[in-house]
This record gives structure tokens, C-alpha cells and sequence, in this order.
């Protein structure tokens, strides 16, 4: 079943200290499926990078090796831009960040349930009524 990708599963794949049983399950179900993501996901995973190397944890070759990775996998990023409106009763509906309402928007408006390390948002796509991959 496709599924609504969520940035804190994609810093498990990035760095092994970060990595879970769930965003290795989230990886794996990947091969078999795919994902959707709002245009803000390889924004988020870009800043992660950008961290990554100004803290010396990785190279900027190593960083954009990854970026190549990340968009070599079946991710469709979504062209609907979100209403600034319907984000921000999103966010103060559920307690959540911008970002984290894009994620649910994307999740409301495709119907699929979000793979997310995130509590807040977890939280907020159950009630909503969306859900959250098991993995």
C-alpha cells in the first residue's frame, strides 16, 4: 500500500545512529511499494545533510551521494502546493509544525497512512483518521 514519507524515516537511512527497526521495515516495504512526499521532503533531508557536514559527520561528496541515492528511490513528490490556510488549522488543530502539517495534508488529501518517526505527527494521522504504517 503506498504510504505518506516522512523525513524522520528518511534520517534512519542516513545515518546509523539514527537508524531503527522501523525505518529499516519502512526501507524494505519501499522495494515492494511506494511513497508519496510533499515538495518539502528533499528540502528537509538536504538541511539534515548540510548539518551533517558543517558538524564533519560527513563529506559534501558523501552528502550529495546520498541525495542521489534518495532520489534514485520510488518517491513521488507531490506538485499540489498546500494552502497556507488549511497548514496552519492543521498545525493548531493538532499541535503540530508547519512541516509536520504538510505531511498531514498530503496524508488527508491522497487518504494514506504516514511513515513517521515523529510522535506529534503520528498522533495527530491517527486521529485524523489517515494512520501510521506498521512496520
Amino acid at each position: 500500500m503506498p504510504l505518506v514519507l516522512d523525513n524522520s524515516v528518511v534520517c534512519g537511512w542516513l545515518f546509523a545512529d539514527q537508524a531503527t527497526p522501523y525505518s529499516e521495515a519502512i526501507a524494505r516495504q519501499l522495494h515492494a511499494d511506494r511513497a508519496v512526499a510533499p515538495p518539502l521532503l528533499p528540502m528537509e533531508y538536504a538541511n539534515v545533510l548540510r548539518t551533517a557536514c558543517k558538524r564533519g559527520k560527513l563529506t559534501a561528496l558523501q552528502a550529495q551521494e546520498a541525495i542521489t541515492a534518495l532520489s534514485a528511490l520510488p518517491v513521488e513528490i507531490d506538485q499540489d502546493a498546500p494552502n497556507a490556510g488549511q497548514l496552519l488549522a492543521l498545525a493548531l488543530r493538532y499541535d503540530l509544525t508547519s512541516s509536520g502539517a504538510a505531511y498531514l495534508d498530503l496524508a488527508l488529501r491522497r487518504q494514506l497512512p504516514i511513515a513517521t518517526r515523529d510522535d506529534a505527527l503520528a498522533q495527530a494521522a491517527r486521529v485524523a483518521g489517515v494512520g501510521v504504517v506498521d512496520a
